[in-house]
């Protein structure tokens, strides 16, 4: 039991909404409706598909989580070796009840999505791809994560992409990847010392923050161009600028000091996915 514990912390629980809550509202203000493609695919991108996700990295990238001292808790977990084949083989395993029925009650283009979103997850960490040593598209891939379980909701619900519908995965995309370098940042020293590669080992703590920065600013931006009321999500980007600003000017060797900033955005996650949610929901409502 404890082993199985230590295995779906690897999962990242306070981080499962962050992929859920994206193909949920993306298909239910498509479909319109609560259906078993909404529930099961809700309950995939819940729990597997960050199980996949995480456990995978936390395998290969077990080299350099030893000599980081963010993991081990919520950030990840620290796991032992003798883990990692039972790893693996539950990350692979416990996606197939949910992926079955979402392939033969979807379109050969949401199994395409489908398929793609999966092939980004595997292929930031697994051996012989590692997008996650690749410093910039590091950031796309993670940004990925998120944004193409949103898109798969779209296509699933048979959603037709207007300019609308891609403005809104553009800025969630520019959140992604300002996420994404920013996180990199804490981890700058972790990662040399293992021989990773990043997109912080290559620009510094430093420019990786002020990389964020503009990202950040970028996906606020694109916001204020949609319709009323969807600017009002624009303010959250300053929320996540507000709790990286600190950091604007951090070396390398105190980069690892950033951690408290992007413990912050735990909570900021949440805050900023009720905002959207509400705001989303609004608009949807004035549509219909």
């Amino acid at each position: 039991m404890k082993s199985a514990g230590l295995i779906l912390w690897s999962s990242r629980p306070l981080s499962w909404i962050n992929t859920a809550f994206p193909f949920a509202l993306a298909y239910y203000v498509t479909a319109e409706q609560v259906d078993s493609n909404l529930i099961i695919g809700f309950l995939f991108f819940l729990i597997p598909y960050n199980l996949l996700m995480y456990g995978i990295n936390d395998v290969f990238d077990y080299e350099s989580d030893i000599r980081n001292p963010r993991k081990g808790g919520v950030e990840g977990a620290l796991l032992p070796p003798a883990l990692h084949l039972a790893t693996l083989l539950a990350s692979v395993i416990l996606p197939l009840p949910f992926l079955v029925p979402l392939v033969l009650s979807g379109s050969p283009t949401a199994t395409g999505v489908l398929a793609l979103a999966l092939f980004f997850v595997v292929a930031y960490s697994a051996k012989g791809f590692r997008f996650k040593e690749i410093p910039f598209l590091d950031s796309v891939t993670s940004s990925a994560h998120f944004v193409m379980p949103a898109v798969y909701g779209l296509v699933l619900a048979d959603a037709s992409l207007s300019l609308l519908t891609l403005t809104l995965l553009a800025a969630f995309f520019f959140w992604g990847m300002a996420s994404h370098a920013f996180g990199a940042v804490q981890d700058v020293v972790a990662d040399r010392e293992a021989g990773v590669a990043s997109i912080a080992t290559v620009i510094g703590a430093k420019g990786t923050v002020r990389f964020a920065v503009v990202l950040y600013a970028l996906a606020g931006a694109v916001l204020l161009a949609t319709p009323w009321p969807l600017p009002l999500i624009a303010p959250v980007a300053l929320l996540y600028i507000a709790a990286i600003a600190p950091w604007w000017s951090v070396s390398d060797d105190a980069a690892e000091g950033a951690n408290k900033g992007w413990r912050r955005f735990l909570l900021l996650n949440f805050i900023s996915g009720a905002v959207v949610v509400l705001v989303l929901f609004e608009w949807w409502a004035q549509g219909a």
